[in-house]
């Protein structure tokens, strides 16, 4: 895809995440009357993978562990964090996004694993601000640069690192090679401790290693191709041109 980061502060903002009124008038109807579903009804973004929108499901002061209900578009309690840390940055899913074949394939291939499954989840996407953001359930447009590799009981579990566009600190960045490293350790630690119960020895979660903003967009360009083939029902909401 064509680099599309050149583009003027604040232009496109509006599109990356109204996928209403290019639609029928039947769905503009829905779209007005009911919230979208933040995974199915709100828009990947016009210009993914390099821009992309982020559903933000836990900011660093939750002490609980939130996520989407899939059939619901709630956002529900998960289960309260079991340990005094908590996630470094904004955390959440990137829509009309889904971890299958062609995601597991590029990290098995990255990570030199076979047998690899997709976690059958949207993408994960940790977002980067300077800014203090009170609460979660809120849509915010991200510039992906990397991610961690994560594997989560044999299932591919990337988590897509990317930061809040125009942010006055990492607004700049490019690539994780200028991600500071205290927050790439404060992540890894975070993910693989998130899901231990106290007292056990044994971890499910591993990090296999850390990549930049190529294989990002690579990781997020799969993630919507299962996305398209899990859910082909919604064809009529996908993004024209990624």
């Amino acid at each position: 895809m064509a680099e599309k980061r050149g583009k003027g502060r604040g232009e496109g903002i509006g599109k990356t995440t109204d996928i209403r009124a290019n639609s029928d008038p039947f769905q503009r109807l829905l779209g007005l009357m009911f919230k979208a579903h933040p995974w199915h009804g709100v828009s990947i973004g016009e210009e993914a993978p390099d821009v992309v929108t982020a559903y933000i499901e836990i900011v660093p002061t939750d002490t609980v562990k939130y996520e989407v209900d899939k059939s619901s578009g709630f956002l529900k309690v998960d289960r309260p964090q079991r340990f005094s840390n908590y996630c470094p940055v904004y955390y959440g899913l990137i829509p009309q996004t889904y971890s299958g074949e062609q995601v597991a394939a590029i990290f098995a291939k990255r990570a030199r694993r076979k047998g690899m499954v997709g976690d059958g989840d949207p993408l994960d996407i940790c977002v980067l601000s300077e800014k203090s953001i009170p609460h979660s359930d809120i849509l915010l447009t991200a510039l992906p640069i990397g991610g961690l590799s994560l594997a989560d009981g044999g299932e591919a579990d990337d988590k897509i690192i990317a930061v809040m566009r125009d942010d006055a600190v990492y607004g700049h960045f490019t690539d994780m090679s200028q991600c500071p490293t205290a927050l790439l350790d404060r992540l890894r630690h975070y993910f693989l401790t998130y899901k231990s119960a106290p007292g056990t020895t044994h971890h499910k979660v591993e990090i296999t290693g850390i990549y930049g903003r190529e294989e990002a967009l690579k990781v997020i360009r799969a993630g919507h191709a299962d996305y398209r083939l899990e859910y082909p029902e919604l064809s009529s909401l996908w993004p024209k041109n990624i």
